[in-house]
């Protein structure tokens, strides 16, 4: 997330989903390749769809749009619905109500309930669990991503790592988080990002995570997996 509030314009990409573009750092929220295949093919089939307890607690860096919670809202009603999801997602400059209103991402979806589910998750309160649809409970959280140290979390078993890219905040890549959100996470706990850096990897595999290559979305060629196998 960008260290000082910017200007941001909504630009759409090549499936016809939306994103935020900020001018100032050339940065935008999702790949300018597709914003929902790219949230799709990261954190649902390679993250979501590989985590089989009946509890899974996600944790996202960071809300963003909201589009990953749509797309695993969208996933969970798929399915026969057997697991109960507690949804924790970090953001510091939440999206205004008119950038959500452009965005309109319930229009991606064939599902006539989306437009209110897209709505109750961006005028969900902040800082306490709110129940979107039935068994599906979301908590935003306003903060920096480093003062996830101070959050009390459950054991989280699924981490959606979507944090800007490192040309634009590479400190979000660098050990110190990763540390803070290993705490967080359980054992055999999956991280997945969009990313690919060997850096990453290196620093993943320090904190006693097994890291999988994979293959990337749309205009990536890799991404990471990374299971958590033991405590640092």
């Amino acid at each position: 997330m960008a260290k000082k509030r910017l200007k941001r314009e909504i630009k759409t990409t090549n499936d016809g989903s939306k994103t935020l573009y900020i001018n100032d750092l050339n940065e935008n929220y999702h790949s300018h390749h597709g914003a929902l295949q790219e949230a799709e093919h990261v954190f649902i089939k390679n993250g979501m769809n590989l985590v089989n307890d009946y509890e899974i607690n996600i944790l996202e860096l960071g809300f963003g749009t909201g589009l990953n919670v749509l797309v695993t809202i969208n996933e969970y009603l798929r399915t026969d619905k057997n697991h109960i999801i507690h949804y924790f997602s970090l953001e510091k400059y939440p999206v205004s109500e008119s950038e959500v209103n452009d965005l309109a991402y319930f229009e991606l979806f064939d599902n006539p309930e989306f437009k209110n589910i897209y709505h109750k998750i961006h005028d969900a309160e902040w800082e306490k669990p709110v129940e979107i649809i039935k068994g599906f409970y979301l908590h935003k959280i306003q903060c920096d991503f480093f003062d996830l140290k101070t959050i009390d979390l459950p054991k989280i078993n699924l981490v959606y790592y979507d944090c800007f890219g490192a040309r634009v905040q590479p400190d979000l890549w660098e050990k110190p988080l990763f540390e803070l959100v290993s705490e967080k996470m359980s054992i055999n706990g999956l991280l997945t990002t969009y990313s690919s850096k060997g850096s990453v990897r290196r620093i993943l595999q320090e904190l006693g995570f097994s890291v999988e290559k994979k293959q990337g979305p749309p205009g990536k060629r890799e991404m990471i997996n990374a299971v958590k196998e033991r405590e640092a």
